[in-house]
């Protein structure tokens, strides 16, 4: 497996080996023993699924607060996304800084996002499915949304996405005080 650091340190691209042939190809998404050699120790409880119809749908940008804070491996099962993380850690260097990979199918890249960041992503293609790990179950009183417009991201999508109440009523960044705080070194 490959792991690069993005512009936001503890975000990372995993791209898992491909070995293929004529039927196709077979690649370990997850291996922890493979990933603690990098230096990436995260025990995973829960797998989602979730496929988005429109393009431009965008979901996000979502969290789950402390005690229940998730950190996510994300990939791409099908189609093609745009999976961006926004630093939501208060004193951390880089808050309120987001990054953005593209997510598909056919490049099997995956990115791996801490607790402390909010996650959103949208769709390029129709029938867009994502697929992520979590290392927390879903607390749905601990759940928690940015408004997908506020933070500055460059989403590459010029018209109107297709947007959940949710995501549309969510807490604009600026008025966003975030639960969680950068542990970082003094």
């Amino acid at each position: 497996m490959k792991v690069t650091p993005t512009a936001l340190p503890d975000i990372l691209v995993i791209e898992p080996a491909r070995h293929g042939d004529s039927r196709g190809f077979f690649s370990e998404s997850w291996n922890k023993a493979r990933l603690q050699e990098h230096g990436l120790s995260v025990d995973f409880v829960q797998d989602n699924h979730s496929l988005s119809s429109a393009v431009g749908t965008v979901r996000g940008l979502h969290f789950q607060a402390p005690p229940n804070a998730q950190a996510k491996l994300v990939r791409c099962g099908r189609g093609v996304l745009f999976d961006v993380a926004v630093d939501i850690r208060k004193g951390s260097p880089t808050y309120g800084q987001w990054v953005g990979e593209e997510l598909s199918f056919e490049n099997g890249k995956q990115l791996f996002i801490p607790e402390g960041f909010a996650h959103g992503f949208i769709t390029r293609t129709p029938d867009t499915e994502i697929i992520y790990k979590c290392n927390a179950y879903y607390a749905p009183e601990s759940d928690g949304a940015i408004l997908w417009d506020s933070c500055g991201i460059d989403w590459g999508f010029d018209s109107a996405p297709e947007l959940s109440g949710k995501d549309a009523g969510a807490t604009p960044f600026a008025e966003f005080d975030s639960p969680f705080t950068w542990e970082g070194a003094a």
